[in-house]
C-alpha cells in the first residue's frame, strides 16, 4: 500500500493544500515539501523520478568499486517538481561489512538532507563552512567543495553548495566516509540522456538507511 506524503523533516503527517493555501502543512514545521514514498532501485523508478526533479540527481561517477544504487526519495508535489532528491547506494564498507551513503541536493530550508544527517534544524548550520574546505569534488569541469559536519558516531556527513542547491553526502556507517578518498567527481543523473558519456548506473537490493531514516512517524511519539 503507498504511504501518504510526510514532513520531510521529521516524518510527520502533513496536510495537502486546501482553500486558504497552496502549499502542504506540517504541525510541527509548517509550510513543507511534502516527503513522497521512498522510491526502489531501477530503472522505472529513475526514468519516473527524473522528469520531476527540479535539483540536481547526484552520483558519485564513477562509482566506487562493487557500490551499487539502492533507491530514490524526493520532496515536492506535481505542482512544485522535486525539491529536494537522494539517490542511495550500497557497497563494502572499507573496515568490512556494508556501507551505505545517502546524497541529497535540496533547496534551502526543505530539510531533507539535514534529517538524514541527525541534525535538528533544516540545514548545515551558520557558520560550517568558516574554515578550509575538507573535501573537493568535481562537477562539469568545476569543483565542489564540502566541509565535515559534527553529526555523531553513527554516520558521517559532507555538505555544501552545487548548482545553487544544497549538496549532502551521508556516509553509514561513519567508517563507510573513507571512501572519499576514491569519490573524485560527481555526475548528475538528469544528464543520463544527454548524449555524452555512457551513465547506466547498476542496481541492488533496497537500501535499508534510507527506509530506516525516512519513516513515517508514528503520531503517538
Amino acid at each position: 500500500m503507498k504511504s501518504e506524503p510526510s514532513c520531510p523533516r521529521c516524518g510527520r503527517a502533513v496536510q495537502p493544500p486546501g482553500l486558504w493555501t497552496s502549499a502542504w502543512q506540517c504541525d510541527v514545521h509548517g509550510e513543507v515539501a511534502p516527503l513522497q514514498e521512498i522510491r526502489a532501485p531501477g530503472t522505472p523508478a529513475l526514468e519516473s523520478l527524473l522528469p520531476q526533479a527540479r535539483v540536481p540527481v547526484w552520483i558519485p561517477w564513477p562509482l566506487p568499486a562493487n557500490w551499487v544504487v539502492t533507491g530514490f526519495a524526493e520532496a515536492g508535489d506535481e505542482r512544485s517538481g522535486a525539491l529536494a532528491t537522494v539517490v542511495a547506494l550500497s557497497g563494502p564498507d572499507p573496515l568490512g561489512g556494508v556501507g551505505e551513503i545517502a546524497i541529497v541536493a535540496e533547496d534551502p530550508g526543505v530539510g531533507l538532507g539535514a534529517r538524514l544527517a541527525g541534525l535538528e534544524g533544516a540545514d548545515p548550520g551558520n557558520g560550517f563552512d568558516s574554515a578550509a574546505a575538507d573535501a573537493k569534488l568535481r562537477f562539469d569541469g568545476h569543483e565542489v567543495a564540502l566541509w565535515n559536519l559534527a553529526v555523531g558516531r553513527d554516520r558521517a556527513v559532507y555538505a555544501g553548495e552545487a548548482l545553487a542547491h544544497w549538496l549532502w553526502i551521508v556516509f553509514a556507517s561513519a567508517d563507510t566516509a573513507l571512501l572519499m578518498c576514491e569519490i573524485n567527481s560527481l555526475r548528475d543523473l538528469r544528464d543520463i540522456n544527454d548524449g555524452g558519456v555512457a551513465l547506466e548506473p547498476p542496481f541492488g537490493a533496497a537500501s535499508p538507511f534510507l527506509s530506516r531514516s525516512l519513516a513515517p512517524r508514528d503520531e503517538t511519539d
